[in-house]
């Protein structure tokens, strides 16, 4: 028997940083929703009590430093599961980009391993087990659009933006997510954007309130040691796009896009000086 999940990447319409708490993390507020970039895992049952991952790119780990595997060894540990499992990675979301391409492989893992153990374990104890592996696992596991609040795993679900086109586009650069934290300043930031007027914005499905609400406190600090990524959202903007962001702790920067119309130019300027372009739509 063979179990089949899609991974889908997550996009930051809004991610505000309050402090650093006691526990080293940050306090954040964010608004995350998905876009048809994703990843997809096979798992079938292995007679021996063994993991295996295999992918058929080479430039991700396939031991326990790969989220998918630590998931599956949380889950087998936790419920105490003697099977094993093969697990095949086809890998399309690009890794350290700012997208959740490992937290949404190891959200899959979570619900694939589920069914194919029949476990019957509900939806609110997988978010669980997904905050032991990552701060956006949980919200991978759900999907949908939320705020996530805490460290990112305390969960509101709202309204979904509007169905739309998203150009995704990532510099040939890696971004550690530790790095732009441990860059961050919290008491240097002026001005937060509005979780309130995102929230109202989705519930009245206003593109343009979308596109004018969106904001990122991370996107100076990774602008300004990656200038490239300046370059990109700058070009993004100048080539049609109606709304611009940096998801994440980045380097990816997406771009909002009402009319298909605007898309081969946006796509083939951006892909001037930038091989991973993908144009994608809302996963809504």
């Amino acid at each position: 028997m063979k179990i089949y999940e899609k991974a889908p990447a997550k996009i930051n319409l809004l991610l505000d940083v309050l402090r650093k708490r006691g526990d080293g993390y940050h306090e954040v507020e964010m608004i995350m929703t998905m876009v048809d970039l994703a990843d997809r895992l096979e798992m079938e049952e292995l007679p021996r009590d063994t993991i295996i991952i295999s992918s058929q790119v080479g430039y991700i780990p396939l031991d326990e430093k790969n989220l998918a595997f630590q998931a599956a060894r949380l889950i087998k540990e936790r419920y105490d599961v003697k099977q094993g499992v093969y697990i095949h990675l086809d890998k399309k979301i690009p890794v350290a980009a700012g997208l959740a391409g490992g937290s949404s492989d190891a959200a899959a893992a979570l619900r694939g391993l589920n069914r194919l153990w029949k476990l019957q374990i509900p939806e609110d104890e997988l978010c669980r087990l997904g905050a032991e592996l990552g701060s956006d696992v949980p919200f991978c596991v759900t999907g949908g659009t939320a705020i996530a609040r805490g460290r990112g795993e305390v969960l509101e679900h709202i309204a979904n933006p509007p169905q739309c086109w998203v150009v995704l586009a990532k510099p040939p650069i890696n971004v550690s997510t530790a790095d732009v934290y441990g860059r961050f300043r919290a008491n240097e930031i002026k001005e937060h954007p509005s979780i309130s007027n995102m929230v109202g914005a989705l519930e009245r499905g206003s593109f343009t309130d979308i596109c004018e609400g969106l904001g990122n406190v991370l996107e100076k600090v990774t602008l300004d040691v990656y200038p490239e990524v300046m370059q990109l959202k700058e070009s993004m903007i100048r080539l049609g796009a109606d709304g611009v962001l940096m998801s994440g702790s980045g380097p990816t920067v997406f771009g909002l896009v009402s009319k298909e119309a605007k898309l081969p130019r946006i796509y083939n300027g951006l892909r001037g000086f930038c091989k991973e372009v993908y144009v994608v739509r809302m996963l809504t």
